[in-house]
């Protein structure tokens, strides 16, 4: 008999509320596979930045089970969530000018014990995280003194040297130039295909053509659709959760935009 094996991140019946009347979102499911690009859209104030929370135990649920391989996340440390978890913020700003190594070196942290330092097992790891992302000769650079575009892969890098399971991404090209927006997607890309499941927040469904494999739409407290991108993108669908009358363009190279008509009265 074929065991099949477990999501490696799943979501069962979830709801969350800021003071116990109101619901924020409630009724959630979603599984997340080995390699999967989940993303979820949604208009602002839907829930998307909460529920995303949730996932690593940033904020607690009111209803319903976050699960990482099987295992309830309430049973889970912080610590041991890090391990598994790599997330992304939707905004961050620079505080000290640490190297680009050195912050890329904090993703070690969860695999090293409280008085323990980094090694150099932990500097090859980071360096090779670096290189992946075309950073590695602006390792010794000040993190403050990149751009923003450099500054979300540093991100990135910092995220693959905790050597993850999952990726959580909060509106992760929201601050990028057109061109970083789509390096960052193609990023993200490949971080699946080396196996890393990915889930992420955005305001654009073009984003979810390029880069996903699934798509949830959040809208009044819970998903309205779910499903793969083609299925799941759709003019009735955009105009439902975003009021506005969008048209589904197929542009060739297996692509497809979203081209907004105009507002519904």
């Amino acid at each position: 008999m074929e065991v099949k094996p477990l999501n490696v991140l799943e979501i069962r019946n979830a709801a969350f509320s800021y003071d116990d009347v109101e619901n924020i979102f409630e009724g959630i499911n979603l599984t997340v596979d080995k390699g999967d690009v989940v993303c979820i859209l949604g208009p602002n104030g839907c829930g998307k930045t909460t529920l995303i929370k949730c996932l690593n135990k940033l904020h607690e649920l009111k209803e319903g089970a976050v699960y990482i391989n099987g295992r309830n996340i309430k049973d889970v440390n912080q610590r041991e969530i890090a391990r598994n978890i790599g997330y992304i913020p939707q905004g961050h700003i620079p505080t000290f000018a640490f190297s680009v190594l050195d912050v890329v070196l904090m993703g070690r942290s969860p695999h090293l014990d409280f008085f323990e330092t980094v090694g150099e097992e932990d500097y090859k790891i980071s360096e090779n995280a670096l290189k992946k992302f075309g950073l590695y000769e602006m390792r010794d650079k000040s993190y403050t003194s990149l751009s923003g575009g450099e500054q979300q892969l540093v991100f990135f890098a910092r995220v693959i040297a905790q050597e993850p399971q999952i990726l959580i991404l909060d509106e992760p090209t929201s601050h990028l130039d057109f061109g970083n927006q789509l390096k960052t997607l193609d990023v993200i890309s490949k971080l699946a295909s080396d196996g890393l499941s990915v889930v992420m927040t955005s305001h654009f469904p073009d984003h979810a053509f390029i880069s996903s494999n699934k798509v949830a739409i959040m809208k009044d407290r819970g998903f309205m659709d779910m499903g793969k991108p083609e299925e799941v993108i759709t003019g009735s669908n955009m105009e439902e959760a975003y009021g506005i009358k969008v048209e589904i363009v197929d542009i060739g190279y297996d692509r497809k935009v979203c081209v907004p008509i105009k507002t519904v009265e």
